[in-house]
Parts: C-alpha cells; sequence; structure tokens
C-alpha cells in the first residue's frame, strides 16, 4: 500500500512512548500537528525488576488501539548511547570516488566490522569545484551493532507495523533545533569557514542520559552524557532513605516539600556533576573547532522541569539557558491538547523524526537495514508482477492456440515418404565419409614412416651440408684452389694487406626451443638492430656492387622523395628478408678475424657484412643429390638471419713473426773481420766493442697488422634433402603450403 503524507515520530523512551503525527501544508509551507500520545510505563525500563520487551509491547499494543497508523510513514529512535556518531573531515577527492573514501573511513573508525552493523552517512559542509573535486568535505558517520537495530524493530514487526526511519535520539534533537530553533538557515554557498555563524548547545535531559548536541546549522558534533532524570531519583532515595516512587514524586513536586532546600541539597551531586560533563564536552568541542563561539544553551526534555536546574546550569555555566516551552514552527490543533502541553519539552524528538520523514529536517540518515527495505519493495511488486505474469500466460495460450491450428498442415506423416528418403542419402553420405576419413588416416600414418625414415637419411648429412654452406660463404682469393694458403704477405705498408680471408677460430652452436627457451630469447632488441644493419647493407650491395658506400641520409625534402618506384622495391625487398623468429632452431656463432682493413668502406665489420654475412643470406651451395650435384639457395638449407653479433674495433694487437726476418751480426764492422771471436772479446769484452753497432735490419722481427676481430651469428633451421627437393617441386607448380622447417 502506498504511503500517504502524514509521519508517525515516535519516541521509546526509558519512561514512556511518545508520538507525534505530522504532515506537511505545502500551502502555508508548515508543519501540522494532527494527534499525539503519550503512554508512561508501570516502571522505568532500567529499573532492576522491571521486563522491558513486556512493557514496550503493552506500550506499542495501547497505542495501536488508540490509534491507527495504516497509510502512514513511521519513524522511531534509537537511544544515543546505543549508537555511534563520527564527524569527519575528508581529503580534497574526485566526488565520483566519495563513497568509496566515506567506506573506507568508516572501517577504521566504526569498531566493528561492516557486515556486522547498519550504517549511514551525508555531507555536512563542503562542495564540488569546477574541474569535480570535492573540497573541504565533513561527513556525519551513524552506525547501530545489526542486532541492537532488529532488537529495537521486533516490538513494532510484531505488531504488525513497518518501520520507515529509524533514527539516533541526537540526531532528532538536531532536526527539531535546526527546524525550530535555528529557523531559516543561509544556504550553504554561503558559509564561511572561517566566519561561521553562532553556534548553539541543544541538552536534551532523559530518564538516564542526557544527549549534548553542538550545532550552528552547517557543523554537528554530539555526545551522551550518562546523567539524567533518573539519576537525581536516585540521589534522593540514597540521601532521604526513600523508596523510588516516593523519591520520584518528591523530585517532581519539590516546591511542596516540607524542607525544599533539603531535597536541592540531596540533590546538588548529580547537579555539579552534570555541570561538570557540560563544561567537559564545550571544553573539547571549542579545541576542535577555534572559529566556533556559543550563543546559548537549548533545554529540552520533562527532566528540565525540576525546579533549580535551568538558573543553576545558568549561574555555573555563564551561558543563557532557554528551555523550550513551545514550538515557533508548529502547527495544528494537537497543540491544545493537554497530552502535548503537558510532555512539550519530551516531544521534541518525535518533532525530530517527524521532519525527517516529511523531508524538512538537517540529518536524513536511516538505520533501517536494506535487507528490510529490498524485501518491502518486492513484497509491494508483487501484484503487478502477478498481474504481468497472468497477461503473459494468456498471451502465451493465445500463441499455443494459433500454433495449433496449423499443426495439421505439418504433420509429419504428410511427409514420411521423403523423410524416408533423406534419412537412406543422409546414411549413404555417412559411410562415404566415413571411409573417407578411414583412407585419409591411414595415408597419414603411411606419410609419418615415409617422413620417419627419409629425416633419418637426410639429418646424418645436415650437419656437413651446414659446414659445406659456411666454407662456402667464406670469401676466398681468386686462383687458389681448396685448401691452398694466401701467398699475399702480411705487412702493413704494403697492399697486399688486403687480403680476403677470414680467419674462423671458433665454431659454437645453441639451440632454442621447448619450454625452457626460445628464439625470441636470443632475437632481442641488440639482434633485432643487427639484422635491420645486415639488411641495410645487402640493399646497398644490391644497388652499387661491393664496394658501394653506405648511403646517408637525405638532406632535403627532395631527395628523400627521389625514385618511388625503387623504394617501393626496396620495402618489398625487406619484407621478404624480414622473415618471422619463432618456433625453434640453431644459433650458430662464428668467431674470427680478419686483416682486410686497408681502404674503407669494405674495412672491419663492414667487410665481414659484405661478404661472409651477404654470402649467409644470398648465396648459393653446390651439394650432392644422388649421383648429381645441385646448387641450392642458403634459406633453403634453413639458414636465416645472419647479423654481427660482436663488432670489435680494428687494433693492432696481434704479433706474427716475419718470415722475412734475418738476425743482424753485431761485428759486422770490417775493421774486426779478421780477429779471431776470443781476441775480440778479450779486447772488447763478450759484448764488442762500445763503438760497434750492428747492422740496422732491413725487415721488422713482428709484424703487428691492423686486424679487426668479429662474431658472426645467424640462424639454422635445418631442413632435410627430401624437404628441400619437394618445397621446390611445390614452388614448380605454384602451392604456397609449404613446409618452412624440416627435421630438428
Amino acid at each position: 500500500m502506498a504511503k500517504g503524507n502524514a509521519v508517525w515520530g515516535i519516541d521509546i523512551g526509558q519512561c514512556s512512548l511518545k508520538a507525534l503525527r505530522c504532515t506537511y501544508d505545502s500551502k502555508s509551507q508548515t508543519i501540522v500537528a494532527d494527534t499525539c500520545d503519550y503512554i508512561e510505563y508501570e516502571k522505568i525500563l532500567s529499573q532492576p525488576d522491571a521486563n522491558p520487551e513486556q512493557l514496550v509491547r503493552e506500550a506499542i499494543k495501547e497505542f495501536l488501539s488508540r490509534n491507527s497508523v495504516r497509510g502512514d510513514s513511521v519513524a522511531i529512535s534509537v537511544a544515543g548511547q546505543q549508537g555511534l556518531a563520527r564527524f569527519i573531515k575528508l581529503p580534497p577527492v574526485a566526488a565520483k570516488k566519495l563513497p568509496k573514501i566515506v567506506e573506507f573511513e568508516a572501517k577504521q573508525q566504526i569498531p566493528f566490522a561492516l557486515e556486522d552493523v547498519i550504517w549511514d552517512y551525508q555531507m555536512l559542509v563542503g562542495g564540488v569545484d569546477a574541474e569535480g573535486m570535492a573540497l573541504e568535505n565533513e561527513v556525519g558517520l551513524f552506525a547501530m551493532k545489526r542486532d541492537q537495530v532488529f532488537r529495537a524493530i521486533q516490538p513494532l514487526d510484531d505488531a504488525g507495523v513497518e518501520l520507515d526511519v529509524i533514527q539516533l535520539t541526537p540526531a532528532c534533537v538536531l532536526n527539531t533545533a535546526v527546524h525550530d530553533v535555528l529557523g531559516e538557515i543561509p544556504p550553504l554557498s554561503e558559509y564561511d569557514p572561517e566566519n561561521p555563524p553562532k553556534s548553539i548547545v541543544v541538552l536534551s535531559m532523559g530518564t538516564d542520559t542526557t544527549d549534548l548536541v553542538v550545532t550552528n546549522g552547517y557543523r554537528v558534533w554530539q555526545r551522551s552524557i550518562p546523567l539524567g532524570g533518573n539519576h537525581f531519583t536516585k540521589q534522593l532515595t540514597k540521601e532521604l532513605k526513600l523508596t523510588f516512587s516516593k523519591a520520584e514524586h518528591l523530585k517532581k513536586n519539590s516546591h511542596e516539600a516540607d524542607d525544599p532546600k533539603k531535597v536541592f541539597q540531596a540533590m546538588r551531586p548529580i547537579f555539579n556533576d552534570l555541570v561538570t560533563e557540560i563544561q567537559r564536552s564545550i571544553g573539547f568541542f571549542e579545541s576542535l573547532d577555534r572559529t566556533a563561539t556559543i550563543s546559548h544553551i537549548v533545554g529540552m526534555g520533562n527532566a528540565f522541569k525540576l525546579p533549580g536546574l535551568e538558573p543553576y546550569l545558568e549561574k555555573n555555566l555563564g551561558q543563557t539557558v532557554d528551555v523550550l516551552g513551545k514550538y515557533k514552527r508548529l502547527t495544528g490543533d494537537v497543540l491544545k491538547d493537554p497530552k502535548f502541553s503537558a510532555n512539550t519539552q519530551s516531544m521534541s524528538v518525535c518533532y525530530g523524526l517527524a521532519l525527517q520523514g516529511l523531508s524538512k529536517s538537517k540529518l536524513k540518515t536511516n538505520l533501517v537495514p536494506r535487507e528490510l527495505v529490498r524485501a518491502r519493495m518486492i513484497r509491494r511488486k508483487k501484484p503487478w508482477v502477478l498481474a504481468a505474469a497472468s497477461l503473459l500466460m494468456a498471451g502465451l495460450g493465445l500463441n499455443y492456440a494459433m500454433h495449433s491450428s496449423r499443426t495439421g498442415q505439418v504433420d509429419a506423416a504428410n511427409y514420411s515418404s521423403h523423410s524416408s528418403q533423406l534419412s537412406s542419402v543422409s546414411s549413404t553420405s555417412g559411410s562415404y565419409v566415413s571411409t573417407d576419413q578411414k583412407y585419409q588416416t591411414d595415408f597419414e600414418a603411411l606419410r609419418t614412416v615415409g617422413s620417419q625414415v627419409v629425416s633419418n637419411s637426410d639429418s646424418r648429412t645436415q650437419m656437413l651440408e651446414l659446414m659445406k654452406a659456411i666454407e662456402t660463404a667464406l670469401p676466398k682469393e681468386e686462383g687458389l684452389q681448396p685448401g691452398q694458403p694466401s701467398q699475399k704477405k702480411i705487412v702493413p705498408s704494403n697492399p697486399s694487406e688486403q687480403r680476403v680471408d677470414l680467419f674462423i677460430e671458433t665454431m659454437d652452436m645453441k639451440y632454442y626451443g621447448g619450454e625452457e627457451s626460445s628464439l625470441t630469447d636470443w632475437y632481442e632488441d641488440a639482434a633485432a638492430a643487427a639484422y635491420a644493419d645486415t639488411l641495410k647493407t645487402l640493399k646497398t650491395v644490391d644497388k652499387g656492387g661491393l664496394n658501394q658506400p653506405i648511403a646517408e641520409a637525405p638532406v632535403d625534402g627532395e631527395e628523400a622523395e627521389e625514385d618511388t618506384e625503387e623504394a617501393e622495391e626496396d620495402t618489398a625487398a625487406d619484407g621478404e628478408e624480414e622473415a618471422a623468429v619463432e618456433g625453434n632452431g640453431w644459433v650458430v656463432e662464428l668467431s674470427g678475424y680478419h686483416f682486410h682493413n686497408a681502404d674503407p668502406p669494405l674495412t672491419g665489420s663492414e667487410y665481414v657484412k659484405r661478404t661472409l654475412v651477404r654470402n649467409l643470406m644470398r648465396g648459393k651451395v653446390r651439394l650432392p643429390v644422388g649421383n648429381t650435384f645441385e646448387e641450392f639457395e642458403m634459406k633453403e638449407l634453413g639458414i636465416s638471419h645472419a647479423l654481427i653479433a660482436h663488432d670489435g674495433t680494428i687494433t693492432r694487437d696481434m704479433e706474427i713473426p716475419n718470415p722475412d726476418y734475418v738476425e743482424p751480426d753485431r761485428y759486422a764492422n770490417e775493421e774486426y773481420l779478421d780477429d779471431p771471436t776470443a781476441q775480440r772479446d778479450q779486447v772488447f769484452g763478450a759484448g764488442g766493442p762500445a763503438t760497434n753497432k750492428a747492422q740496422e735490419p732491413e725487415v721488422p722481427k713482428v709484424l703487428k697488422p691492423r686486424v679487426h676481430r668479429f662474431k658472426v651469428h645467424f640462424l639454422w633451421r635445418p631442413i632435410g634433402l627430401s624437404q628441400r627437393l619437394e618445397n621446390r617441386k611445390n614452388k614448380a607448380n605454384g602451392t604456397t603450403d609449404q613446409l618452412a622447417e624440416g627435421d630438428n
């Protein structure tokens, strides 16, 4: 059932149940109270011999017998000491992240797991700038243990009353004070945190506690003081040796006592304790907010009827105390009701609840469990769901009836002969497919056996073929037969230093593949850059020959735009050379040196790239095929990605004995040629005469040629002879699905 405009605010206190029914008059824009009720318990709930659950149930039963809440919203309060309230300032944060920041703060501030509490929050001051950042925000965080919430709901739930709002008592007092005491406050945009409006202190004295709330209409601070009207009664029973009921009567009628001064003296310790707690609370608040100033104190609750309490507080606190005797912004006939008039001061909590139910309150947090709200929403929507389901079933029934009328036209009996023919054709087709699959399986098995036989034969010669390919790729001096050494001497000043030989000192191989390593471990950034340099050199040599210098970058736009067709051909060639480095294979390393370092560009690593590296990429090798020889390209053998892995500088750190060197004779002077050796040694000593100089050698004893050391890497993914021949055959026939990799 939809809720009406009326709201019941019900305060289930320690000594009584108070209720106020209010509506909002949109024409006059005022809160109108039309019904109130006040039901006093037989005993105070905190008395040792009292049964709180039973007393509350009886009060609710009596309330419902007098009043109807059907169609109205219901809001109740719970004591402030049963809940938790924190007021925290948030750091600047994006507005959309505020809920997560608040949830994080809740985990820090609430001393229980969030799953065990019902909590809610509300922004009090602050705002959002043009960039979507929330600045100078203060948040009010309110929480209550889940079991206490359900304990407060249980009596009303047993009576069949659905709750719409559960609020802490201090928050209800705040709503009443802001609406009826402070009145209209300027909008939040006009709030100046450096010069805020004056604050008021609200004291709502209950039976066992006093709720202290400090607010200026924007910022809020609260505390529950564990002193209330019941403590004055207990003090009288202790000092005057009275029963609890007599002490309660004497407290309410102290002016009629035989000795009023004695009664006041008996209660003085409670007065002093109350003043001390209030002073401590105000002092603590002022230490938190240095800019706040207190204008006066507002008293609420029937405990303020205690004679002498108001002047005592004014005298000891140094502040004006105004006891709330009437509500300036509340109208209605209920104001003339004796129940309301006699308990005006204790109706502030009910008034605050009604304001929240009518959406006219400062604080709007709600501690009703979300699962209850969800269950009520589902229950309220059930009629609509049933109606929708009924319409759906009706539509399905109509649809079924329409399709049933067409069933005879598509009955299977009408097509039985065609179905039989289709089944026969399908069976025949299935047998053909099964036979074909069997033939394919047998063919693959035979092909696997044949491949294994052929690969075993091919693998025996693969290493020999690799060595032959490397030997073929090495540059050779013209006119020399295989194995014949060069006759050119290594003399620094002689052009014969340009010997074409590359001297390979070591050859090493490493396999990449499987789970432990892959080719990408080798082909990293450095290898990729070296291979790109190889392609650049190949392009240069292909265009201008072996001695073509490396082209430099163009200096103007016109040179960069020349020969577009040639640039496109180069791009296509690069794409052909840059084969994918994936799968598995061998990385071969050749370490060596050469003396071909006389004239650029054929010096150093450039000479290695234009000879050995180029031949590994573009060269051919003659290999035996049966009783004949055939030429194969290096890539047909699985050789690719040749690059300079180590580029040493050109040095003279190698010493080679000079075969043309002749040891000079230190006694070569003619003056002593005929003297016996012994005589010369006797005259001049074993070293000969000091003036005797040996003949200057015509050639040096040791040669130090210009030498360059290098390391070349290339990738070898062996392709057997049978596979190479198969690939050639497929290429000649235009077949594109060639196998790129053979036996490893």
